[in-house]
């Protein structure tokens, strides 16, 4: 198995995991905001950074490459930690913020799937 490219990831989790937390006390909650999915984006946007600048050897590129895949179902398992039931007790905040990223999110594919494609003019 690889292990080329852990490194990086641990720090991007590490720093991940807290800020999310400290997200988490000033949103006067007692979890984890976010730490998992700020961890991801700063793993993709150093990656990105380093090979645009050569920075990383193909082992690393590979390496970096595997963790990333298997970050989507760390994520999952994550995810299925969080008490949701206790989330939607604790009031409509919970429900609006699931529904405010969801529809975000949909929002965003047309948008994103136009990156990086040529214009056919």
């Amino acid at each position: 198995m690889v292990i080329y490219g852990v490194s990086l990831l641990s720090i991007c989790m590490l720093v991940g995991v807290f800020l999310g937390d400290l997200l988490g006390k000033v949103l006067g909650v007692k979890a984890n905001v976010g730490g998992v999915g700020i961890a991801m984006l700063m793993l993709v946007l150093i990656v990105d950074y380093l090979k645009k600048k050569n920075k990383l050897n193909s082992q690393s590129q590979q390496g970096l490459s595997f963790w990333g895949a298997m970050y989507i179902p760390i994520v999952v398992a994550m995810a299925s930690q969080q008490n949701v039931a206790a989330a939607v007790k604790g009031g409509p905040v919970a429900l609006l913020a699931g529904i405010a990223a969801t529809v975000a999110s949909c929002a965003l594919v047309p948008v994103v799937s136009k990156i990086g494609k040529k214009s056919l003019n």
